[in-house]
């Protein structure tokens, strides 16, 4: 049952892409449309929790302002989570993320042409994207990375230390770190190479923002460090719980 039920969660999920796709792809044609093009990955990824029966549950300790730029960083132990943060963060935002998907058909071109890529194999691409990343923030538009860069934790839910990216930017431009725990995405979808769907409630926690006004970048590392920690609280204790 679990191999069918993985079976349709992934037909399902590329189907409704393949859907929405043509109406999407009009309004990736102009910056001033891509607002619109962006609601419809929310509109996929809200359509597509609804269809696989997993209830979302955020518990919102702040709750965004749409017309605020934010640095959003979450833990990053599943590829559930991409389509989760689409769900949890409502606001206009820049995804950071792997150049790989590019290779995707459609979802390749969707995100080459709406969010930040960042190639792992060229030597200055992290200095290029964090460039990029902070042109985005300081155009108004938010930026949402997983500051783990990439899943690397070998023992979820134990993260791997942070990078600095998110916190330097963050720094650069004043916006504000919204710390996003994503509590249980990696028992819903482990990173294993036996991919199965298990189902339970999808859980997730917008925390309050880390001001970062009047910070220098010799404060990035504490910046990181809160982040880091707040998070990890949070997988501790559900951790605990379910032990």
């Amino acid at each position: 049952m679990r191999l069918l039920y993985t079976l349709y969660c992934g037909v399902y999920f590329v189907a409704l892409y393949i859907v929405l796709f043509p109406i999407q792809f009009v309004f990736l044609q102009r910056e001033a449309w891509k607002p619109i093009a962006h609601k419809i990955n929310y509109l996929w990824g809200s359509l597509f929790f609804i269809g696989a029966g997993i209830p979302v549950r955020i518990e919102h300790r702040f709750r965004p302002d749409p017309k605020q730029v934010y640095v959003f960083c979450a833990n990053h132990f599943s590829y559930l989570d991409i389509p989760a943060m689409g769900v949890v963060i409502k606001n206009y935002y820049a995804f950071v993320g792997k150049s790989d998907v590019k290779h995707i058909p459609l979802l390749g071109y969707m995100f080459a042409k709406l969010h930040l890529q960042v190639d792992r194999d060229r030597p200055n691409s992290r200095a290029y994207s964090l460039a990029k990343s902070i042109r985005t923030l300081a155009s108004g538009r938010s930026i949402v990375i997983f500051p783990e860069g990439g899943i690397r934790a070998p023992h979820p839910p134990q993260m791997v230390p942070f990078k600095d990216g998110a916190f330097v930017m963050a720094i650069q431009q004043q916006v504000p770190i919204v710390p996003v725990t994503l509590l249980n995405n990696h028992q819903i979808l482990p990173d294993k190479k036996k991919v199965r769907m298990h189902w339970q409630p999808l859980r997730a926690i917008v925390h309050p923002p880390i001001d970062t006004k009047n910070l220098t970048q010799n404060d990035a590392t504490w910046l990181k460090q809160e982040t880091y920690r707040i998070i990890d609280a949070e997988l501790t204790k559900a951790s605990a719980v379910q032990v």
